[in-house]
């Protein structure tokens, strides 16, 4: 089968980061769907582990954390799916990865692809989507059903992938949502998908909390930088508040006053947690995914596809790790077919 993998950790700008390889077809056993994938998306997590360090491997190593295709084959133990289903999710990190034409994904991390999206934009769903609902709703314990309605949330980096889904799953449970942007393409994407507020993260942020009436603010949402704004975070909080992180920091952070003296807790979100440790509830992201597609297929939800780029290959995901790295790309970006 067709993939594209690396054995050396390199630039994005080198040829040789990512390469075209034939591989054997792998076989579904056990929990396993084979899946026939028809598109894939580009996520931060796939240039963090291609970027460069001096180790190799023997073996092409296949990134690719988020996918939409077709069952192929099943395990003797699935009994969520059928050969023929169409399907989508983000995989396991410990696993081989979904830039090739088969892949072997447990069923339960899996959810039914919407039906009202191709496979580019549903490709573009899985991994955004679960971050921001487990971050969200699990992790910071925010309900989705609107028993916090009212409360203000603060979401850096809005209209990245994680953050274009975290300021709908918000607005949906009622929350004042304030988002950071500083472009105004960026700033009118944040307001598109529902946010009250954006307020440019370049500038001081009390000050512009301010001007738009907060003084502080229940839950913060730190998607990009935790090193960058602890400082500011641990000021803006309100006492009694959560923040939720998903970037870890590069340098050792002060936990202390003032986040113990207003007794603010402090919640990580690893999207990967529940497969790589084969968590007893683990089948939790296969129930989210179905109630995303649900909500997508109502119309309670939108997608967050940017850019489509095809075929599936080396050169046109080389191509994909440069504008992630870039700094600039709203919402996602997606490679289909081979």
């Amino acid at each position: 089968m067709k993939a594209v993998g690396l054995t050396r950790y390199l630039p994005i700008s080198d040829p040789q980061s990512l390469v075209d390889v034939e591989l054997p077809k792998p076989v579904a056993t056990g929990h396993d769907l084979l899946v026939r994938v028809e598109a894939v998306s580009v996520n931060p997590v796939d240039t963090k582990v291609r970027s460069p360090k001096p180790q190799a491997e023997a073996q092409p190593k296949i990134l690719g954390y988020d996918a939409a295709g077709v069952v192929e084959a099943a395990g003797d133990a699935v009994t969520l799916f059928n050969p023929g289903d169409a399907v989508y999710y983000a995989g396991d990190i410990t696993r081989s990865g979904s830039n090739a034409q088969f892949q072997l994904v447990d069923e339960r991390i899996v959810g039914r692809k919407p039906e009202s999206l191709d496979f580019a934009a549903a490709a573009a769903l899985p991994l955004t989507s679960l971050t921001a609902w487990e971050l969200l709703f699990q992790r910071m314990r925010i309900d989705p059903n609107g028993h916090d309605r009212g409360k203000s949330l603060l979401i850096f980096a809005g209209a990245g992938g994680v953050g274009s889904m975290a300021i709908q799953f918000a607005k949906r449970a009622g929350l004042t949502v304030i988002a950071t942007a500083s472009r105004p393409q960026t700033v009118e994407w944040c307001r598109a998908l529902g946010a009250d507020h954006v307020i440019d993260h370049r500038q001081p942020l009390a000050d512009s909390l301010k001007s738009i009436g907060f003084g502080n603010v229940d839950f913060i949402a730190n998607l990009v930088d935790t090193d960058g704004y602890w400082q500011q975070m641990s000021e803006l909080i309100a006492p009694q508040g959560r923040i939720g992180l998903i970037v870890e920091p590069k340098k050792e952070l002060r936990i202390g006053d003032p986040l113990k003296f207003k007794s603010v807790s402090i919640h990580w979100e690893m999207m990967f947690t529940r497969a790589a440790a084969r968590t007893a509830d683990m089948a939790e992201q296969h129930r989210i995914l179905g109630e995303v597609a649900d909500l997508i297929d109502h119309g309670k939800l939108r997608g967050t596809l940017q850019k489509t780029l095809s075929p599936i290959n080396a050169a046109n995901l080389r191509e994909a790790h440069h504008l992630i790295e870039s700094g600039t790309t709203i919402g996602k970006i997606a490679l289909a077919g081979w």
